[in-house]
């Protein structure tokens, strides 16, 4: 029988059942692995509840360091009864199937074409642990130890990571060493080790770090200056404010007298917590608020107001399914229209898309100086597969002599040398943006007066038609100023460009999927080039990618094509222009998707007639 052979290039995927303890145990694997110099990229597919329900955590293991899904497995670490038929369908064919064989496999399951490989977990667990709790945590252990024999994982490497794991609990350290030589015992003595797919120690990894894209936020706020956070806890998105709480301990405490220097308030719900946000912010602190798109269904009235009134806001959005409660522990990008016209009449809001960790830490601290320059809220889109999973990265730099961007802040000494009168809403420098003072600046000039309702620009209140026209062109025209301002598109160009005339335009999460399947279609004959967005409004750059090439694919990880249709809306592009691969099943888009829907309508029939010329099958 066939069988893959691979080395430092496979997928592998673990099935288990939730509170079972097997994530501590699928983590140690994939660092294992990343300490043996091998690129990897683990993802946590888990349900909402407690206990009981499936879970999966997928390892992508690429020397060449491809760190999003390919798609398929090579591998299946089945501990799960009830999901077992489909995980067993999932693996390609000459894969390994990896099961406890202390009850017999129902024969119906059995496939042909895949090896299955039985270790009697429980009977092994039962003979060497009397409690109950120890059976069941100590089987996990006992199958990353047979899996280091047949992948030739180095056992030091694993029984380093136990001492560091349970360092200052010794005691816990030789009975988890003693499960791991169990199942690589057992490993040798009745399989041939290793097997096709192995590893090899290299050094791929550099200096790189696993970070999760939550924690990398929460440390991009302190470094962007933020001193007060307001949030209402929401899966995923809990964790950047819990970071946040963590980090300022350490770094937010007044050397001399030991006081904190910040504020965090949970508060009774996400509309509270954004009021609080505003107004923090308009008194003149960094301050922020996280939450995932239910929260911004309620934010939406506020962040219209902080548009309107013109208030520094940060919202770090890490997006779910959708709608509702809809899956809440699964990845979306699904709030993409919804955060940038949120709020009821003409709004637009300044978005920013991170692909990585480094991106989240670096835009997070980004998005103060924006929202402060542009005075208005910014908000970063991050999600659940970023957010909540460990991802290489490399270490994030930290800039002692960095300088905020206060923007236009009038003080005490330039507003009582004005001779004409103060207008919070003059637009003096013709960019859109005015100069604002901070509560309390000056004893008598009302400087720092802020109307949320129409007003005239010296903020007085008036319903004159004229007046509010003039106000809302204002806010257009800071719009075109934004458009400088954000991240400008990262543009990677076929190495045979000048015969390119496909595109494809992705964001966020999409990146390293995208990357790869170019890469493969590139194997294949087809010159193809990327544009990532990274922020919102768009640069003219991505005008003229959409103008440059015949064919535009735009990735989308949610049902109704969001970025697509953001870019028709700004862009003034016909629909037909772009073409969507979508993806809204909850799980990362892998790279063979993607790869094969452009394939798909590169040689249908369905292209323009216009461009049909240009999409022929190129000679590599």
């Amino acid at each position: 029988m066939k069988r893959i052979e691979a080395v430092n290039d496979f997928v592998i995927k673990f099935a288990n059942v939730n509170g079972t303890g097997s994530a501590s145990a699928n983590n140690m694997f994939a660092k294992s692995l990343f300490r043996m110099g091998l690129p990897i990229s683990p993802k946590n597919i888990f349900p909402s509840n407690i206990q009981g329900l499936p879970t999966w955590y997928e390892i992508r293991v690429s020397e060449k360091g491809y760190l999003g899904r390919r798609g398929g497995v090579d591998m299946m670490v089945c501990m799960n009864p009830q999901s077992m038929a489909k995980d067993i369908q999932e693996v390609e064919a000459g894969g390994y199937f990896f099961y406890d064989s202390s009850k017999p496999l129902d024969i119906r399951l059995m496939r042909s074409d895949i090896h299955f490989i039985g270790v009697p977990l429980k009977d092994l667990c039962q003979r060497e642990y009397s409690d109950a709790r120890q059976q069941q945590l100590f089987r996990n252990i006992i199958y990353v130890g047979a899996l280091s024999a047949l992948l030739d994982i180095e056992f030091e490497v694993l029984t380093g990571l136990v001492s560091d794991q349970f360092r200052g609990k010794e005691k816990l350290i030789t009975p988890n060493v003693r499960a791991l030589e169990i199942g690589y015992h057992y490993a040798v003595e009745h399989y041939q080790c290793p097997l096709g797919i192995r590893v090899e120690r290299r050094d791929a990894v550099g200096d790189q770090i696993l970070i999760d894209g939550n924690t990398a936020a929460s440390l991009g706020a302190i470094y962007g200056g933020a001193t007060v956070a307001a949030w209402y806890p929401i899966t995923p998105s809990t964790s950047v404010v819990d970071g946040f709480d963590k980090y300022c301990k350490r770094l937010r405490i007044d050397p001399g007298s030991g006081s904190k220097n910040y504020a965090i308030v949970q508060a009774e719900d996400e509309l509270a917590a954004i009021g609080m946000v505003i107004g923090a912010s308009w008194n003149g602190a960094r301050a922020f608020t996280a939450t995932s798109g239910p929260g911004i269904s309620l934010m939406s009235e506020f962040l219209g107001l902080a548009y309107f009134a013109e208030i520094p806001t940060v919202l770090i959005d890490v997006q779910r399914a959708g709608p509702s409660t809809g899956m809440p522990t699964r990845t979306q990008q699904s709030d993409v229209l919804a955060c940038a016209y949120a709020s009821h009449g003409d709004t637009k809001h300044v978005l920013l898309f991170p692909a990585t960790p480094r991106e989240c830490f670096e835009m997070t601290a980004q998005a103060f100086d924006l929202a402060e320059t542009l005075q208005t809220p910014v908000i970063m889109l991050t999600d659940l597969d970023l957010g909540m999973n460990d991802n290489m990265s490399p270490p994030l730099v930290w800039d002692d002599k960095r300088e905020y961007q206060r923007g236009k802040v009038f003080n005490e000494a330039q507003l009582e040398a004005m001779s004409e009168r103060f207008g919070r809403y003059l637009d003096i420098d013709d960019d859109g943006i005015s100069y604002r003072t901070y509560p309390g600046t000056h004893p008598s000039k009302g400087a720092f007066f802020t109307r949320g309702t129409s007003r005239d620009e010296y903020a007085v209140y008036t319903e004159d038609g004229d007046e509010y026209e003039k106000n809302m062109q204002r806010l257009l025209k800071k719009w075109d100023t934004a458009k400088n301002r954000v991240p400008i598109p990262e543009l990677i160009e076929s190495a045979k460009k000048s015969t390119s005339k496909v595109g494809v335009i992705h964001f966020g999460t999409s990146r390293d999927a995208t990357l790869e399947a170019v890469d493969a279609l590139a194997a294949e004959g087809y010159a193809i080039d990327t544009l990532r967005i990274k922020g919102f409004p768009f640069h003219k750059s991505v005008d003229a990618f959409i103008e440059a090439h015949d064919t535009v694919f735009v990735i989308d990880q949610n049902r109704d094509a969001q970025m697509r249709t953001l870019l028709v809306n700004e862009c003034l592009v016909s629909p037909r222009d772009l073409i969507s691969i979508l993806n809204y099943n909850g799980t990362p888009i892998t790279a063979r998707k993607i790869r094969d829907d452009i394939i798909a309508v590169l040689r249908s029939d369905n292209v323009r007639p216009l461009h049909k010329k240009t999409l022929a099958k190129e000679s590599v």
